[in-house]
């Protein structure tokens, strides 16, 4: 198999490496010579040990065109759908999207789309905690009834993004990237939309169905050149009448990320436990002892895992959390909480064109 990667920053180092360590061929491309030296010198043999002589590296201007099994995007979120809609036109088998897949007015959205529909390529987006082993886990027994009928979803990312900052140490800070800029899909919202992503998926798997109405609260920062929602808590509707919340910020450290279900029968507890390098499951039922399930994992673990379950879903069909349509109804959302934020009432979720 052939893959491209687009983007030499700390991202694309992590899927060029996932994509080698799954025996893909990679071209990883930039429109910076610099990215491009920095990925060879510092950032992939600094993480992974040594640089991979296999992987070819383009400029964007002279990259290789057509003939990719797979082309990957992983650029900040308002290059996405530019880049996305070039690589439609290459007739790639599969397309995965970072995410946030694009920008919160949703501008290009719904061409994109459209065009992907008659296109032939596979297309997904890069919500890495979605295809957690300790997600897919905890979404199956949340549908299969472990706390009984389930009353309220609530999810939460909650990060300090020192860490992100960390990852990039050529950044002079938020304001020197999309990371500082709501507009460009940054702040707590775009950023950290993985516990958003994740409340879908818990919400679609137990029945509930998708969003309709959302209502935001922001905490927003302008400084430095830099505009962004600091913390953003999301009550969120669905068409089934499930109610619950979505907590995301830049702000908290050590992180606090997870997931909790609350049934007619118990509480299950999802906890991204990363700097312990697990993820834990809790099941606490009234009158028993909570039930602990461990699940070892890495960064790089997560992005190998990512990188498996893309190769297995564009092998066999099968649907993925991580399928466009997901993707697209985390955007719909996403703007409809700027609109609820900015109008200071519950907003109505577009979901179709």
């Amino acid at each position: 198999m052939r893959a491209k990667v687009i983007g030499a920053g700390s991202i694309g180092n992590h899927l060029t490496h996932a994509l080698r360590s799954h025996d893909v061929a990679v071209d990883l491309v930039d429109t910076d010579p610099q990215a491009l030296a920095r990925a060879r010198d510092e950032l992939y043999p600094t993480r992974y040990g040594a640089w991979d002589a296999t992987i070819g590296l383009h400029l964007a201007d002279d990259a290789p065109s057509g003939g990719y099994d797979l082309i990957v995007v992983g650029t900040p979120p308002d290059t996405h759908l530019p880049l996305a809609d070039a690589a439609l036109a290459e007739g790639c088998s599969a397309l995965l999207v970072e995410k946030p897949l694009a920008t919160p007015d949703l501008a290009g959205l719904d061409d994109f789309v459209a065009r992907a529909a008659t296109s032939g390529t596979r297309v997904l987006v890069g919500y890495t905690h979605g295809v957690a082993d300790a997600t897919t886990a905890f979404v199956e027994r949340a549908a299969d009834g472990a706390v009984g009928e389930v009353l309220t979803i609530d999810t939460e990312t909650r990060e300090h993004w020192g860490g992100i900052l960390a990852a990039h140490p050529w950044l002079d800070g938020p304001a020197a990237s999309y990371l500082g800029s709501w507009r460009r899909g940054g702040g707590a919202l775009g950023e950290h939309s993985h516990g958003l992503h994740l409340w879908q998926q818990l919400a679609r798997a137990v029945g509930a169905g998708e969003v309709v109405e959302v209502a935001a609260t922001m905490d927003r920062a302008s400084e430095g050149g830099a505009e962004y929602d600091r913390i953003t808590l999301l009550d969120l509707v669905t068409a089934g009448g499930l109610v619950g919340r979505c907590v995301q910020d830049v702000v908290t450290h050590p992180p606090a990320k997870g997931a909790r279900v609350t049934g007619t029968d118990g509480v299950l507890e999802l906890r991204f436990e990363r700097g312990a390098e697990r993820d834990v499951i809790v099941r606490s039922r009234p009158g028993a002892e909570p039930e602990v399930e461990t699940f070892p994992t890495t960064r790089t673990d997560d992005f190998g895992r990512e990188i498996g379950h893309v190769l297995h879903a564009v092998a066999s069909g099968e649907p993925s959390p991580l399928d466009l349509a997901h993707g697209v109804a985390t955007m719909r959302v996403i703007a409809a909480a700027f609109a609820a934020a900015d109008a200071g009432r519950r907003t109505e979720v577009r979901h179709e064109r």
